[in-house]
């Protein structure tokens, strides 16, 4: 038996503007994915997809021969033709995957809802890149696209910096695009103060990512006070300097997706700061006080709220 296993992620600062080349800093979570593979049926691949609760979200079956990979007997679903994209891209890649006679059953477990935006996908295409032996970032790219920090954080132990380097020749081409991966030491001496809290939804990144491309124009100012905060971040030492970096950060954004910032849109009331976290208007946001905020946000509906340490995984 063959076992793989990949972090979530969190991008706590450069949203959006991380595809146009800004530094980002993101973070591992401490929770993944696991990929285990069987030996099973000849010719054929059964899949089965298990929750954090252990219970089947998805059962799909393929054959292979050769260079071919066909559902048997599946109905078809988003789910089930995106994994079925994905094992293709991985062969076409790596053309000695899936190629011998000897059958699989794999098995994937989730050890976070999956409303919870940190990774479904990200943690799957990492784990199926290191058992295909491909490049994870191009099997990211050829299915479903993104900068690429949430396979960095997959791959990683701690915090990092995650930075895309166009070629100066041709700055567009997806091809030409970098990754420029940095790991450090982001453990703020006020990190009990921070807290990540759920929005009780799940947020699509692509259609944020579109969002962004039909507001977004001339980034290069953006992006330079965007790098800025991360910086700062990086190395900040206190709470209402980190606070004030948060509401910068969320002003700058809000600006360049004509969205309002969540924090004015639903807890205006709150004493402390709310900074939204990878495509805006669902999965998870940070928040930094100086009291609990438990009993503000479970007043208001809002359940899901992990203290920092039980949600970011810690260098080693």
């Amino acid at each position: 038996m063959k076992r793989f296993y990949s972090h979530g992620k969190l991008l706590l600062t450069g949203e959006y503007v991380v595809l146009d080349g800004a530094i980002a800093l993101a973070v591992p979570s401490i929770y993944g994915q696991y990929l285990e593979i069987k030996k099973g049926k000849d010719n054929r691949l059964k899949w089965i997809s298990l929750d954090e609760n252990g219970m089947v979200w998805l059962e799909v079956e393929f054959k292979f021969n050769h260079n071919e990979i066909t559902p048997i007997f599946t109905p078809e679903n988003d789910i089930s033709n995106r994994l079925l994209q994905i094992l293709k891209v991985a062969k076409q890649l790596n053309p000695n995957f899936l190629t011998t006679t000897e059958g699989y059953q794999i098995t994937t477990t989730l050890e976070f809802p999956k409303n919870w935006g940190l990774g479904t996908s990200s943690t799957l295409i990492a784990n199926v890149a290191n058992w295909a032996k491909v490049d994870a970032y191009t099997l990211l790219d050829q299915t479903f696209g993104g900068s690429g920090y949430d396979i960095s954080c997959a791959e990683a132990n701690g915090s990092l910096t995650f930075q895309l380097k166009k070629n100066e020749i041709s700055r567009t081409a997806l091809n030409d695009k970098k990754q420029l991966i940095t790991a450090v030491d982001f453990n703020p001496i006020f990190k009990d103060h921070i807290y990540f809290v759920h929005l009780n939804k799940k947020q699509n990144s692509r259609d944020g990512i579109k969002q962004y491309r039909e507001n977004s124009c001339d980034m290069s100012t953006t992006i330079d006070k965007i790098n800025a905060i991360t910086i700062a971040m990086l190395n900040c030492e206190s709470l209402s300097t980190f606070q004030k970096l948060m509401d910068d950060h969320e002003a700058l954004i809000s600006e360049v997706i004509k969205e309002t910032p969540i924090k004015t849109r639903l807890f205006s009331n709150f004493k402390g700061s709310i900074k939204s976290l990878g495509a805006w208007g669902g999965d998870f946001v940070m928040v930094a006080s100086k009291d609990n905020p438990t009993a503000y946000f479970e007043a208001k509906g809002f359940t899901t709220i992990l203290p920092y340490t039980k949600m970011v995984l810690q260098s080693t």
